[in-house]
């Protein structure tokens, strides 16, 4: 199906220090493509009468709202469709696969949330009457903070596990041992998230992993959809996005952080994966919360 010819690798900025990762945003369409990454991810969307979702094997048009669980490495996106909306509340909020130890998971207490995260390889969607009980809920969380805003999360991942009416969405699942996320993405990812603020080379990069520049740079379009460098630049745009609204940083000082050293390239890139400038996506961007 033409939908799944070009699914990519997301790179989320969630780093092994962080727990949860939230976005909260108003917008008139829908336009990333459909991707995968290892986090969890809870999806809530409020005026989307229309928009069609992917996850898996799974294509349906969406109610009015919807909230949507999407286990690790599992293709998933929504697209604007038959939504006439220009209003549309998505609430995203994601989390390493890791976050709860196994220790932790095998708790009696936490028995309902393990079974969910084990369903969740299929996808989950709950309930409409479960999406409006939980959606103020979801709405304060994102601009909660520090312990109470953890402990809310567990909290809300508790009462989803034990909700009624849940769907599992794709017949097919993962298989992780031989997904296709290799050790060789993982050493690439670690290390730019290492040094994104400053010079990366190709060669560098390359011999790291053991490839030549051609084969590494062929192996990182097979796998993420994008050149080294246009990577790289992901990376950077999606940390400037959160300092733009999370510090009080100058737009250039923020451009210098994220390892450009030429602002009017930084403006270049930011709005070619933005579709807007630093400057509009500060002022306006609802934006998103915090990592803690």
């Amino acid at each position: 199906m033409e939908i799944h010819k070009n699914i990519h690798r997301e790179i989320t900025p969630l780093s092994q220090e962080d727990s949860f990762l939230v976005f909260d945003r108003i917008k008139e369409d829908f336009d990333f493509p459909v991707h995968f990454h290892p986090e969890y991810e809870l999806n809530f969307i409020n005026n989307g009468k229309g928009v069609k979702r992917i996850v898996g094997d799974s294509i349906e048009d969406i109610e009015d709202i919807e909230l949507v669980l999407v286990g690790p490495n599992l293709h998933h996106g929504w697209m604007t469709h038959n939504c006439e909306n220009k209003s549309i509340h998505e609430i995203t909020i994601q989390f390493d696969e890791h976050l709860f130890s196994d220790g932790l998971l095998l708790r009696r207490i936490m028995k309902p949330i393990k079974d969910m995260l084990d369903r969740s390889i299929h996808g989950i969607l709950f309930s409409e009457k479960t999406a409006k009980d939980l959606s103020k809920r979801i709405f304060k969380v994102s601009r909660s903070d520090g312990m109470d805003y953890f402990l809310e999360m567990i909290s809300i991942l508790h009462d989803l596990a034990n909700s009624r009416n849940q769907r599992l969405l794709s017949t097919y699942t993962v298989n992780r041992d031989s997904f296709e996320n290799s050790d060789k993405i993982k050493t690439v990812y670690e290390y730019v998230q290492d040094n994104f603020s400053k010079k990366i080379t190709l060669s560098e990069i390359s011999e790291i992993v053991n490839m030549s520049n051609v084969s590494f740079n062929r192996f990182m379009k097979k796998r993420t959809g994008k050149t080294f460098v246009e990577y790289v630049n992901d990376v950077r745009i999606g940390y400037a996005a959160i300092w733009l609204i999370e510090k009080d940083n100058s737009i250039s000082e923020i451009a210098f952080k994220c390892g450009f050293n030429n602002i009017a390239n930084f403006n270049r890139v930011f709005k070619k994966l933005k579709n807007c400038t630093p400057s509009q996506f500060k002022n306006e961007f609802s934006g998103i919360k915090r990592i803690l």
